[in-house]
């Protein structure tokens, strides 16, 4: 067991390792039936009174969380329950998490900002373990209970709406994986989703999505839920060290960007606008690099692998990088008429009305909510 305390702090040396305790036991580094050092050893080893260290103890065991032995030593207490182990790990997780908000909130952040900011952090922390990996093949939605399968393209703000709708309606799932607009639109057209997120720009009619939508899924009756307007822009170090001013930037090969991968908007997105500035995709380089995700490329350009990625305002704040703005664009759901109708989507649209989400998608930043809920209807 490895404990430290700070003789400096306010805090009484006792209190800090009880609190040290709790915190390995909630965390999973302390198992039940580990034992814990002598009040000797761990107070040699923090260089405290022993004392102190049996004041610790004394108050751990009243806790019911350590056992001690006379002449045994003692023990992180053996429950038969798991029932006990969760609640110090929940009352833990309060702890830190409660602490964290009530300091925003002291300081005049509002709850869908500080809501909007813890998400951006724990996306930043997924893709950084999960190294910009894409999910797991989609299951058939028919395998499924209470489960509303949504793919295609990445957003943060679908973590966000999962985690409203679990908390409005705990029996309720939304399975979010990121497979591009393109690749959305193909799972609907296989039934293998229940909901697809687009922002496919067509060059011919400069519309978003419902030309898409007509040639992959002809014949068949098809909702579009608006879900919001964004913006997208280059994704910069800080600094913008290659002074970067534009899309034309990229031309030559004196910057190097990341790329998103085929059939995703943001790619469709980058070859339209770069056909209209006549560069061709030879002359970027860095334009064969792909990721997954908008947090892929943000952290691709955050390490210095890259010095710019075309993505949205949002995860260019979760890496701290410069944004520069470039066209904004409608992100809708696309659902087929049959799915729309059922009490299982019902909840999701309710989420989708709810004030609440609507302050939270926007205080990530980049994000219109205007004519969130808006619905076209295709066939």
């Amino acid at each position: 067991m490895n404990l430290r305390v700070d003789l400096q702090s306010d805090i009484p040396i006792y209190s800090q390792i009880v609190e040290q305790v709790e915190r390995g036991l909630a965390a999973g580094h302390l198992q039940p039936g580990q034992q814990l050092p002598t009040v000797r050893a761990l107070a040699g080893q923090l260089d405290v009174n022993p004392g102190t260290v049996a004041r610790a103890y004394s108050e751990l065991e009243r806790l019911g969380i350590i056992a001690t032995h006379r002449g045994g030593g003692s023990f992180i207490a053996a429950r038969g329950d798991e029932a006990g182990l969760g609640a110090i790990r929940e009352g833990r997780l309060w702890t830190i998490v409660g602490k964290a908000a009530l300091e925003a909130l002291s300081l005049g952040y509002t709850p869908p900002e500080i809501e909007a900011a813890f998400a951006l952090h724990m996306a930043r922390w997924r893709v950084e373990r999960e190294k910009g990996e894409p999910g797991a093949v989609i299951a058939r939605f028919a395998e499924k209970q209470n489960t509303i399968i949504l793919t295609g393209s990445h957003d943060l703000a679908l973590d966000l709406l999962a985690s409203h709708l679990r908390r409005r309606y705990p029996h309720i799932t939304l399975s979010v994986s990121n497979v591009g607009s393109l690749g959305g639109l193909i799972a609907l057209e296989r039934e293998e989703a229940h909901v697809a997120g687009a922002h496919l720009l067509d060059e011919e009619t400069g519309e978003y999505n419902l030309p898409f939508v007509k040639r992959l899924l002809p014949g068949q009756e098809v909702v579009l839920l608006t879900l919001f307007h964004r913006v997208q822009g280059l994704m910069l170090p800080p600094g913008n060290p290659k002074r970067v001013r534009g899309l034309d930037d990229l031309r030559g090969g004196g910057v190097r960007f990341v790329n998103r991968q085929k059939g995703a908007g943001t790619r469709v997105l980058l070859d339209y606008r770069l056909k209209l500035l006549g560069i061709q995709a030879g002359e970027v380089l860095g334009y064969e690099r792909e990721e997954q995700t908008h947090l892929a490329v943000a952290a691709a350009v955050a390490s210095g692998a890259a010095d710019a990625g075309l993505g949205i305002l949002a995860a260019a704040r979760s890496f701290g990088l410069e944004f520069l703005p470039l066209v904004k664009e409608r992100y809708d759901l696309v659902v087929p008429r049959r799915h729309y109708d059922s009490l299982l989507f019902s909840s999701l649209a309710t989420v989708i009305g709810d004030g609440e989400f609507r302050q939270v998608v926007e205080s990530l930043g980049g994000y219109d909510v205007s004519e969130m809920g808006r619905i076209r209807s295709v066939g």
